[in-house]
């Protein structure tokens, strides 16, 4: 703690005593110049200081990705049986729980390795790049190749590069919040005015030093690069940003039946090596049964099975404009039932309209659009989509200016506390001071409205009006502005702040931000499957609770950033449940949100683009975000949309349910029929005066049914299985094994007292007769039944299994009967069966069937559940 402490104040330090230095002094202490750093210094300092980048955007090594594919619970129990397989010289089990532990560690590693490359190759799709000036010459490089000292060009809406000192500015604001946690935008100049020298005064605080993670809310600058990558600020941020997220509703669902299935092994293990060494005698063989039950009664595939239904559902979203990052996120996505989510771009379409123009009272008027057009139009700084909204209304909708000539004196550019800009024009002999703005921040600069062409006092029963007419705008959805004029101030262009007061205030501009009519389905249909939307935005609460009412999500009352904060935690528990519509946040009021969900049990996502969305992105079950977003966004991300719609994140709370429904067939199917077979197995081996199956023998069959369980993820899932979010339920998972599992101990049974009593296999020298028999009812009987416990509705009938899961059972079906009717069965010491064993065997496989249809049914009408 002491040592990371001791490095921040020494990159603090450094860091001042750079900004110190003259231009002339920095640029020879970094060996650069005007014209910036040749080609050949900025190649040579790439190899010194290494790529621009911060440790969380690097990517982890394959080898690392291999050796992590080991960390799984399953792995562990079946590299103990194996090693003590080996170590009593049981070859073949130790060589078959290799196999498995091999298959099921490339499977997970190939996936993960293809989720990487396909998140570095998005991520080099979008590359952000920067103006760099090298040998004279401005030129785009991709950021990760900036050097210290070279010469960066910023321009509104540019992400700074790396850790810099500013050589020059022009009305440069900053968006720093992603260092500080400070909303408001921080002016930078060149002379900041600070004492440098004061120890009170950190880099951040100075400010002619601009960070790695900021970005240009508006504004010019030029600037020497001082700290590349991780030796920047957001360097240490990033690393807090991008940890490794907690444990989502997927991590712990695994963990849960992962231990349930190590404490049936645990239990069971001992009672089977018991009970055979005891009636047998043979303890040697006993304790090699009882490893090869324990390997029968754990689904060994189970990290196979999950890993290839994750992959299969990230090839399937990659084809729906969905990136998945982290693959565990898609069953996330599954369980999700409340999704918090922005609103411009993702409820709305991102791109701002004119629909009025209004004098004081609310009635349409053209002098509005024409002085609005001139403020807009001739304006030098940045034009955000308002200005150019203006534009493209009046080029549209205008035929010509009602002005003759207009000529350009002064403006009063743009900044964060005024919140209003000036433009300054001669029309036809007149000047023409004109300012638009926010609407409070105007009428605070306004003592007179013109009104029908009259100018009169600005009255307080005016002033009600005139915010009567701006709060319809707003119930409408509409964001208004202010305009206002002030004529022939100065003769000549020396225009300042001073002169923005007693002007007339001539009307109101009203922008829209159209929903999406593809949201309104969206949320309908996310709404259908079980998943409530809320809305967490920075916007004013009027605007948004008019979006809301148009594409579908219900507001019935509206919290506000500021109501939270005096919020204790019981009262925000309730708030949240209640409430759809949470407006005016900042960053830490949207994570307090996410985590108090959480809290109450539901299974959170959350989608943001913007820089301080990451630790809520971090916070959430799901984090979502869009590939335009901010680098460091789309690391605290663990699904990445290439388009920003609520549709295309439908298609990944779909596919989610569908993965998660394919892997508990695959867990509750193995498991109960797993159950059953080890009830059957204690059965037999109380009464029966040899093992009723070899280990090896027990070990292939288990081997050939994992086998054909691995097209389970391409199975086909029942309508009503998607309609609500899914969870994992460890006490259903009991309840299920407990009722399913000993109707197959039935037929086991069953087939026992055939063999005894009809084919004679009851003695020592006719125990491999018993055990063939024995093999076959089991294998077929466990691979045929997955066609009737996939789906609650009548199989073959009412729900077809997929292509794939059909040719699998037919092909298990297929290589257990190849084993024991050819040679073959002899390495596995089975033998040949009598004719008139297959009737008997039809008869097993078709009853059972019939009586698991008819238990499935009892156990949906006593549950009202399935898988």
């Amino acid at each position: 703690m002491m040592n990371k402490k001791i490095a921040k104040t020494t990159k603090d330090q450094e860091l001042r005593k750079l900004a110190m230095l003259s231009e002339r002094e920095l640029m020879m202490e970094l060996r650069t110049s005007e014209k910036g750093l040749s080609e050949e210094d900025a190649k040579n300092r790439l190899e010194e200081y290494g790529p621009n980048e911060v440790s969380a955007q690097k990517p982890t090594p394959a080898i690392i990705m291999f050796l992590e594919a080991f960390k799984d619970p399953f792995v562990y129990v079946l590299a103990l049986l194996m090693v003590v397989s080996a170590a009593t010289k049981d070859f073949e089990a130790a060589l078959v729980m290799g196999i498995m532990i091999l298959a099921s560690v490339i499977i997970a590693f190939i996936q993960e390795y293809r989720s990487q490359k396909a998140s570095l190759n998005l991520k080099e799709l979008i590359e952000n790049t920067t103006a760099v000036t090298r040998a004279g010459q401005t030129k785009e490089i991709p950021m990760d190749e900036v050097v210290p000292g070279d010469i960066v060009t910023l321009a509104t809406g540019d992400m700074i590069p790396a850790d810099a000192v500013l050589i020059w500015t022009k009305d440069l604001f900053i968006n720093q919040s992603s260092l500080t946690g400070e909303s408001m935008p921080v002016e930078k100049f060149v002379d900041a005015g600070i004492d440098k020298n004061s120890e009170s005064v950190s880099a951040l605080d100075m400010q002619d030093l601009i960070f790695m993670g900021t970005d240009v809310l508006s504004g010019q600058g030029k600037a020497i690069i001082l700290k590349t990558g991780q030796h920047t600020f957001f360097g240490d941020i990033a690393k807090n940003a991008t940890t490794q997220r907690g444990k989502t509703s997927f991590d712990i669902g695994l963990t849960k039946v992962s231990k349930f299935l190590l404490r049936m092994v645990m239990i069971l293990f001992p009672i089977v090596f018991l009970i055979n060494g005891i009636t047998k005698g043979e303890w040697g063989e006993a304790f090699f049964f009882a490893i090869a039950v324990a390997v029968g009664l754990t689904p060994e595939m189970l990290p196979m099975i999950v890993t290839s239904n994750l992959a299969k559902g990230a090839l399937s979203l990659s084809k729906h404009k969905v990136i998945v990052k982290e693959l565990p996120s898609i069953q996330n996505l599954g369980s999700m039932d409340i999704l918090c989510t922005d609103k411009t771009g993702t409820i709305t379409e991102d791109r701002v309209v004119l629909v009025q123009h209004l004098d004081p009272l609310g009635e349409i008027n053209n002098q509005v659009l024409d002085m609005a057009f001139l403020n807009s139009h001739y304006q030098t700084g940045w034009k955000n989509l308002m200005d150019i909204a203006v534009i493209n209304f009046y080029e549209e909708n205008k035929n010509q200016s009602p002005y003759h000539s207009v000529t350009k004196l002064d403006e009063i550019p743009f900044d964060f506390s005024r919140r209003r800009l000036t433009v300054v024009v001669n029309a036809d002999g007149h000047q023409f001071m004109i300012t638009k703005g926010a609407v409070e921040e105007m009428e605070a600069v306004c003592t007179h409205a013109e009104i029908n062409g009259e100018v009169v006092p600005l009255t307080p029963e005016l002033q009600k009006r005139m915010r009567e007419v701006n709060i319809r705008m707003n119930e409408q959805g509409m964001r208004a502005l202010a305009v206002a004029v002030k004529k022939d101030v100065h003769d000549e262009a020396i225009y300042s702040v001073e002169d923005e007061q007693g002007m007339t205030l001539i009307g109101f501009m009203g922008f829209l931000d159209p929903a999406k009519k593809s949201a309104i389905t969206a949320i309908k249909s996310l709404h259908e499957h079980g998943v409530n939307v809320k809305v967490l935005t920075g916007d004013n609460d009027i605007v948004a609770k008019k979006v809301c009412s148009d594409v579908g999500i219900e507001v019935s009352h509206v919290v506000l950033g500021s109501d939270i904060d005096n919020m204790s935690d019981e009262q925000m528990k309730e708030e949240v449940e209640k409430t759809n519509l949470f407006a005016k946040l900042n960053p830490m009021q949207k994570s307090r949100i996410i985590e108090t969900l959480q809290g109450n049990g539901h299974t959170v996502g959350f989608m943001g683009d913007g820089i301080n969305d990451a630790p809520a992105l971090r916070k959430a079950d799901v984090g979502i975000s869009v590939d335009t977003a901010a680098d460091i966004t789309k690391d605290a991300s663990s699904i990445i949309l290439l388009e920003k719609s609520l549709n295309v994140l439908e298609d990944g709370v779909i596919e989610g349910r569908k993965v998660f429904t394919n892997m508990m067939k695959y867990i509750k199917i193995t498991i109960s029929s797993n159950f059953g077979n080890v009830f059957s197995i204690l059965v037999a081996s109380a009464f029966l005066p040899f093992l009723p199956m070899l280990s090896i023998q027990l070990l292939i069959q288990n081997l050939i049914y994992d086998i054909a369980q691995l097209a389970i993820p391409w199975d086909n899932v029942d309508e009503e299985d998607l309609l609500k979010p899914v969870r994992w339920e460890t006490n259903g998972l009991m309840k299920f094994t407990l009722c399913i599992g000993p109707v197959s101990s039935i037929f086991d049974i069953m087939t026992y007292l055939v063999m005894w009593f009809v084919f004679s296999a009851n003695t020592v020298g006719s125990q491999h007769l018993f055990q063939t028999g024995w093999f076959v009812v089991g294998l077929v009987s466990q691979t045929l039944v997955v066609q009737m416990v996939r789906t609650r509705k009548l199989p073959f009938i009412q729900s077809i299994a997929s292509p794939a899961v059909i040719l699998s059972s037919l092909g298990a079906v297929g290589l257990g009967l190849l084993i024991v009717l050819t040679p073959i069965r002899e390495v596995f010491d089975f033998v040949k069966l009598p004719a008139n064993y297959w009737g008997w065997f039809i008869l097993i496989i078709v009853l059972y069937l019939i009586t698991v249809e008819v238990a499935k049914r009892l156990y949906i009408h006593i549950t009202k559940e399935w898988i």
